[in-house]
């Protein structure tokens, strides 16, 4: 993780470690009121109109599955498509299978880089949603 990250996870520990929204006591409302500015720092950044549309996960594996059980359940049927990649985690694929999605997957070329030129013959009616990784893990490339 980047320094600046680690330190003000260090920091958080140190100085205000204290469940958020749940205590009336002084280290409580300075941990809630930090975890709130930071949401409104992602929404400044996505431009999403409300703070409220934010949420942090632990990591990458809770917030697919989350997604996969969420809005797929409202928003998918059995058998729409999920475009992913060939350098997905399983974290990026099990959810979707489990939620009954078919998945269509982005190729990659012999540098370990997406062909992107087959992605739009990838979509078709049934296409809902693309979920890609930015990085991997295993090969390292960044998309």
């Amino acid at each position: 993780k980047p320094r600046c990250v680690v330190e003000k996870i260090e920091a958080a520990y140190y100085n205000v470690n204290a469940n958020i929204h749940r205590g009336v006591h002084f280290l409580s409302q300075q941990a809630t009121e930090a975890h709130e500015a930071a949401r409104e720092t992602v929404r400044a950044f996505l431009n999403a109109p409300s703070s409220a549309e934010i949420i942090f996960t632990r990591g990458t594996t809770e917030a697919i599955n989350l997604v996969a059980s969420s809005y797929a359940r409202a928003c998918m049927q059995p058998g729409d498509e999920v475009i992913v990649t060939a350098m997905e985690h399983h974290s990026n694929i099990v959810p979707w299978q489990l939620q009954g999605m078919r998945l269509r997957v982005i190729p990659i070329d012999e540098h370990g880089t997406l062909d992107l030129e087959a992605l739009p013959g990838l979509f078709t009616d049934r296409t809902r949603l693309v979920a890609v990784t930015h990085m991997s893990n295993v090969l390292g490339t960044v998309n």
